[in-house]
């Protein structure tokens, strides 16, 4: 794998180790926890960047069409931490299994998106990667909210 993406996936794989470290402890009851009306769970969140990552890197960049339902990422509910530690798992084999087969040329390479969009290998890939980041925040200030509700009581 050329350094470039290398190092990418090492930067891919901290966010997912810090997601992992937040999952660490954490009760079914508070996967499933929003901290206010129009927020989303801990499992939503793991959900939706799961798919988002597979639909830039996989979908758009890599051109290896999916049937992503981002809608259904924004109803989950019930499911345990293996199910979320399984897909960030996953996605990380699936990003290293395609990040392997590009070159410095193909960051240059136009990809159609939906809707009509189109956008350079190198700025979904980058996308994605932020994107992630984000909501890894937002599940680490989600875990906040959740510990600081359960000690005022």
């Amino acid at each position: 794998m050329q350094t470039f993406f290398q190092e990418y996936l090492n930067v891919l794989q901290i966010c997912h180790t810090d997601i992992l470290k937040e999952l660490d402890g954490l009760p079914p009851a508070a996967l499933d926890w929003t901290p206010g009306i129009y927020m989303n769970s801990v499992s939503v969140l793991v959900f939706h960047l799961t798919g988002a990552e597979r639909y830039w890197i996989g979908d758009v960049a890599a051109q290896d069409t999916t049937e992503r339902d981002r809608e259904a990422e924004f109803r989950v509910h019930g499911v345990g931490v293996d199910v979320l530690k399984k897909r960030l798992a996953d996605n990380l084999e699936y990003a290293r299994a395609v990040l392997e087969k590009f070159t410095i040329q193909d960051l240059e390479k136009m990809r159609p998106a939906r809707g009509g969009r189109e956008f350079s290998v190198a700025w979904a890939l980058l996308h994605a990667l932020e994107h992630s980041t984000l909501h890894l925040g937002q599940i680490q200030l989600t875990r906040q909210l959740w510990e600081q509700s359960k000690s005022s009581i």
